[in-house]
């Protein structure tokens, strides 16, 4: 309201509380402000996990024990899906009203509406929920962050540091490398118990600029009354219709990155992706750079992964 113009006196008395109430919380809201700004001019200090390259340090297999517990637990008394958004929040606020690089990796069940018509619906919305926190904790422990669950999709971010995008995208390719990992060994193994059908993901990973916009507030209420309201950030950006449109692209269990992803990973990681040739009424997306059209790449598949090991003893 303050931010609208509206004079403290008149919000006092439209919230039916005193002019000094008011006055606190403005001073509090201006020295966040203050805060925030003073962050943003110096972001190579946030977020710290961004300047780490963290496969080496995430336990893939503790990861998959504990997914195979809280997927037992949730099949048997329920899911306990208790990941909160305040931190992605945070973050964004950094960049609130400003542009921003960011890796974004989008990940979505394969085939959700055979799981509608093979599941009950609370048994679907248990399954639903323990992939979701599951692929969370990923993302979190690869140094990224949710941005919004859409149904059985995820859409995440990892912050790129001074314009360098290169421990973002690893992090972010060894996150989705991961993800499929505990699914395959951590949630099947529990839903095959149960004869439930067996989930599949694919993802889609791109870098680029973005725009963090507002939509609307998230206000706190004591005894129903409005002390405080905070903006609800979203992003928006050509990265973002890329990398949901390139995970359509994608076969089950595979990972689909775009070539600006591609062309900063080490060889040994590239060399575990192979170009997706496309026709022009499939993919039509140019490269900002060159103009010409933007390039994509997707893991190999087992089969494909076997052979080219023969190959390369063969050398």
């Amino acid at each position: 309201m303050y931010n609208s113009g509206i004079m403290p006196d008149i919000i006092a008395l439209e919230l039916d509380i005193t002019q000094e109430e008011v006055m606190r919380i403005i001073q509090k809201e201006n020295s966040e402000e203050e805060r925030r700004k003073m962050t943003a001019k110096n972001v190579s200090d946030v977020p710290l996990l961004s300047k780490f390259y963290l496969d080496e340090v995430v336990n893939i297999n503790k990861a998959i024990k504990l997914a195979q517990s809280r997927m037992w637990g949730a099949l048997k008394v329920g899911s306990d899906f208790n990941i909160s958004m305040e931190e992605t929040q945070n973050i964004l606020e950094i960049y609130a009203k400003s542009k921003v690089t960011l890796v974004i990796l989008h990940v979505d069940l394969v085939e959700s509406t055979r799981l509608l018509m093979t599941l009950p619906v609370d048994r679907l919305a248990t399954i639903i929920q323990a992939f979701s926190q599951e692929m969370s904790l990923m993302i979190a422990a690869y140094g990224g962050y949710v941005l919004k669950y859409i149904g059985d999709a995820i859409l995440a971010f990892f912050v790129v540091d001074s314009s360098d995008f290169y421990l973002p995208s690893i992090n972010a390719v060894n996150c989705a490398c991961s993800m499929i990992k505990v699914v395959r060994e951590g949630l099947n193994p529990i839903l095959n118990q149960y004869d439930y059908p067996e989930l599949n993901v694919r993802i889609g990973i791109d870098v680029g600029e973005n725009a963090v916009v507002q939509y609307g507030w998230e206000t706190r209420t004591i005894d129903g009354k409005i002390v405080s309201k905070r903006p609800q950030l979203d992003i928006l950006g050509y990265t973002m219709s890329i990398a949901t449109k390139m995970t359509t692209l994608a076969k089950p269990d595979q990972i689909i990155i775009g070539q600006l992803v591609y062309e900063v990973l080490e060889d040994k990681q590239k060399s575990t992706f192979r170009q997706l040739p496309l026709s022009p009424l499939i993919w039509n997306y140019s490269s900002s750079n060159t103009g010409d059209i933007y390039h994509l790449y997707v893991s190999l598949s087992e089969n494909e992964r076997t052979i080219q090991d023969s190959l390369n003893l063969t050398e």
